[in-house]
């Protein structure tokens, strides 16, 4: 019983010195009064007894994750009503507040004197309150608002202050003559300077001396973490309560990266890291806090990525472990390499042995086939198409536009009819335009059988859309599709069995990205263009440049060339002054009367359409005037100049694939963006497609520009969750290592069997997102 006493005793005496919540702090407390009274021994077992059953709770395996999902309520000073406006923007638990990483820090070490204050930088200055009320002031629309203006003070001057909301918050610390500490960006005001909005500190009310008031400026002379704070929170209370959860919850949070890595790099423990960043120290490097490039950021960033990388090794095994249908190459898919109308470069070859050697496998491939525009992709995907047939399977190829659907139909029956039998398929359409009897007529053949390789958009997931054996599914532009489309596509398999699903795109992904998802899929890369093709010239035109492209285009039909002008929207927009396509496509026709003109856009019913791309690559037309329909999959070698009106309203990335649809014969291509408008991204995209026209280069670049959240959330790509601490660009150099480390942990424990802990923390994090963003 001593010995318990002892231990209990021991325990209450260093829980006590520790940052812990409230109610652990009240358990160990009440525990420790019990010892100090003086009892007798059938009192002290009933005090012992009663000591476990009150610490039981918290010595259980899950204490510390149930404690850190505790709403937001468990910190002093949280109601529920500021607890549901904490929870509407994104704030429910305390984790999500010790999580709420500061946006910047204001360096208040130096003080300025208010004469210094220099318009346009944010400063720190010590001052006293000269006067502090509300002044009803005229707003917009003509309606007064309250606004409280205060003016403060120091032996060099006097600045105004003015809130024009909170006021009420800050009012009852700018009482008159009181010392305060002031922070804000300054700005000029007619002839006088300002700050808005600043964050104002007490000083003492009444120093007993001047070395005390200046004892107390230097207390207050620190680094401050500035958060960004949703709408109907104030930044000083958010800055309170993370500050609150720091101090009781952080000692709770538990790093999950292998001893090892975290050796090896020097990184903080994740609670030191914590407290690290919410609580700078004073000699801290302000700049590398900003730039959440200390090792303490690094120690979170690499948490969270860790996290990531385990969950996507975790689903590639997973998948691995599917039944798929294996499909070994025969001597018809050697035969058709062989026997098409090309010969294929050293890339594509490379690529057609990895997914053949993927198909061979006893379970689904997961692979992402990227490449460069016009790197020949879709021969990559007939071929594995061929080999898949001779093993009497069937494949379904998803397009996100029923115009690339077709164009890809045509492309396959070209390929299917060029070397005789060795190529052979049985190709067919099925789109939403498809009529009703053609369709209906389509999809028993596909049950049957009788179809080998079928071509669709979306309506390839419909549930009366069925196979007599898919076992491979091609999506291509993968990042249109909704998850669950695609989903329901890989989910069309015989029997038990997954499908091969290999996804391709003409947009670049970047390295960065492509880095990521290696833990979860094989990627392969065509990183050489056929032989033939020529260099693209890419020039800007600003407002009244206009005559410039009107050359071009005459200058390209009197060489027997043919024009794509390329154009945002169908039809008028009452948001954007935007030159419409149909309007557009009749001042063309106007100015160029020798040339025949189509028009063709997203809402001209397939036969149309058709009909008018058909027209234009068999030369009947010379300028075809459309929208972003001929973004991909369009290929018509005597097309050699392209006009993107408004490019300033287009991404990167399609830019890049506008750019692509010319240049694809002998003749070099030309492509003019005509910017009618700029801002600092729309001048940073023209920028970085007259520096380079390496596909890749181009995504880097966009990555940047656009930043990764944008660029890599689900909505984008629907594949990746969106990551809370790290950055993709700012931290791409600690991707591989994340990366490398969870590959080590799930090869030594396949599943994460002897860690259950850290397989509830992966899920935690990333489980649902995950399997919301899995193809298959």
């Amino acid at each position: 019983m001593r010995d318990l006493e002892a231990t209990l005793h021991t325990a209450c005496e260093r829980a006590l010195a520790l940052r812990i919540p409230r109610d652990v702090r009240g358990a160990i407390e009440a525990t420790a009064r019990a010892f100090a009274e003086p009892l007798d021994a059938n009192a002290r077992s009933r005090e012992v007894a009663a000591a476990l059953a009150r610490l039981a709770p918290f010595a259980a395996p899950d204490f510390a994750e149930q404690a850190l999902a505790r709403p937001v309520t468990a910190l002093v000073g949280i109601g529920p009503k500021r607890a549901a406006t904490l929870e509407k923007r994104g704030l429910a638990t305390i984790t999500d507040l010790l999580f709420r990483l500061p946006s910047r820090y204001d360096d208040r070490r130096n003080l300025v004197r208010i004469t210094d204050l220099e318009v346009g930088r944010r400063a720190t200055f010590a001052a006293q309150v000269r006067t502090a009320e509300f002044a009803a002031t005229r707003g917009r629309g003509g309606r007064f608002r309250r606004v409280l203006h205060a003016l403060v003070s120091d032996e060099t001057g006097s600045i105004e202050l003015k809130w024009f909301h909170g006021g009420d918050a800050v009012l009852p610390v700018l009482t008159k003559g009181r010392s305060v500490l002031v922070t804000g960006d300054v700005r000029r005001y007619r002839f006088s300077k300002e700050l808005m909005h600043p964050d104002v500190e007490a000083l003492d009310d009444a120093p007993a001396s001047e070395a005390d008031a200046l004892r107390a400026v230097a207390s207050l002379r620190q680094i401050v973490p500035e958060y960004s704070a949703p709408e109907g929170v104030p930044p000083r209370t958010l800055r309170r309560l993370v500050q609150s959860a720091v101090a009781e919850y952080a000692d709770l949070v538990e790093g999950r990266l292998p001893a090892a890595l975290v050796r090896a790099r020097k990184l903080p423990g994740a609670a030191e890291a914590l407290a690290a960043i919410h609580f700078p120290s004073p000699d801290a490097d302000p700049e590398a806090l900003a730039q959440r490039t200390t090792l303490a950021h690094q120690r979170l960033v690499l948490e969270e990525l860790y996290l990531l990388e385990l969950g996507l090794a975790l689903r590639r095994e997973r998948r691995e472990r599917e039944p798929g249908v294996a499909v070994a190459s025969g001597p018809r898919a050697k035969a058709a390499l062989d026997a098409l109308p090309f010969a294929l470069t050293a890339a594509q070859r490379r690529v057609v042995g990895e997914i053949q050697a993927d198909l061979a496998q006893p379970h689904p491939m997961n692979r992402l086939l990227q490449g460069d525009v016009g790197s020949g992709k879709t021969a990559v995907a007939f071929l594995a198409a061929i080999a898949v047939a001779e093993a009497g399977h069937q494949v379904a190829m998803m397009a996100p536009t029923e115009l690339l659907a077709e164009q890809h139909e045509r492309s396959l029956w070209h390929l299917a009819g060029a070397g005789g039998a060795a190529t052979a398929l049985r190709v067919a359409l099925l789109t939403a335009s498809v009529p009703r009897r053609d369709a209906q007529a389509r999809r028993a053949a596909l049950l049957a059988g009788e179809i080998d390789l079928v071509v669709g958009t979306h309506a390839l997931v419909q549930e009366e859309v069925r196979f007599a054996s898919l076992a491979l599914a091609v999506i291509d532009e993968q990042h249109r599709f909704g998850v669950l489309q695609r989903q329901a596509l890989a989910g069309k398999g015989p029997g038990e069995r997954s499908p091969h699903v290999l996804v391709m795109t003409a947009t670049p992904i970047p390295r960065t990205l492509a880095l990521t998802l290696a833990g979860e899929l094989d990627v392969s890369l065509l990183d050489e263009l056929p032989p033939g093709r020529s260099p693209i010239t890419t020039d800007v035109l600003r407002e009244g440049e206009g005559a410039r492209a009107v050359d071009a285009i005459r200058s390209a039909l009197a060489r027997g060339e043919q024009v794509y002008v390329v154009y945002p929207l169908v039809e008028e927009s009452e948001q954007i002054d935007l030159r419409a396509a149909t309007e557009m496509s009749q001042r063309i026709a106007r100015a160029f009367p020798e040339a025949k003109i189509d028009l063709v856009h997203g809402r001209l019913d397939a036969d149309a359409r058709g009909e008018a791309m058909r027209r234009f690559e068999s030369n009947e037309t010379q300028i075809l005037v459309c929208t972003t329909v001929i973004e991909v999959g369009v290929d018509v070698p005597n097309a050699t100049l392209v006009v993107v009106e408004h490019a300033e309203r287009f991404g990167l990335a399609q830019l890049h694939q506008l750019r692509g649809r010319v240049g694809r014969g002998e003749r070099p291509g030309t492509c003019l963006l005509v910017a009618r408008g700029a801002t600092a991204d729309s001048e940073a995209r023209l920028r970085a497609l007259l520096d380079t026209s390496d596909g890749f280069a181009i995504a880097e670049a966009d990555l940047r520009i656009r930043g990764p959240g944008e660029f890599l959330g689900t909505r984008q790509h629907g594949r990746l969750p969106d990551l809370v601490i790290a950055d993709l660009v700012r931290d791409v150099r600690l991707l591989p290592v994340a990366s490398q480390a969870a590959l080590e942990t799930v090869r030594r424990d396949p599943g994460l069997a002897r860690d259950p802990a850290l397989l509830r923390a992966v899920a935690k994090r990333w489980g649902p997102k995950l399997a919301l963003a899995d193809v298959a």
